[in-house]
């Protein structure tokens, strides 16, 4: 069964890249453009992976990680921050929130799919 994540992120060029390296890799992709938009995508369908930028204007990814914690159907799915933010602080607060993980920008699409493939267990 083909697994669905939901790639959060406000740059149109990043999202598009990571859609890119998901679906060649056998995705299937939800996108969204900020934090508001995928709670609402992930209320609609729930996603066997969340990938969430931090800085986005409506709704920041801390915010979403968040957010969706608290909807009983997102309790324990992966939620991956891909971020240029990389300083211990910010982790700890992603960590706190509910993030899995944390993979800081640029990305390699190799350590995406390899990141991605260990929290879905594949």
């Amino acid at each position: 069964m083909t697994k669905t994540i939901l790639a959060v992120d406000d740059s149109d060029s990043l999202r598009r890249m990571v859609v890119f390296s998901l679906e060649q890799a056998g995705y299937q992709v939800v996108q969204a453009v900020d934090g508001q938009d995928g709670l609402e995508k992930a209320k609609e369908k729930t996603v066997d992976l969340v990938l969430t930028d931090h800085n986005m204007p409506v709704m920041d990814g801390l915010s979403l990680i968040k957010r969706l914690r608290q909807l009983g159907s997102y309790q324990s799915v992966p939620i991956l921050m891909l971020t240029t933010e990389s300083s211990a602080e910010i982790k700890m607060e992603g960590k706190a929130a509910g993030a899995t993980g944390w993979l800081v920008k640029p990305f390699y699409p190799e350590r995406l799919l390899d990141v991605v493939q260990k929290v879905l267990g594949a």
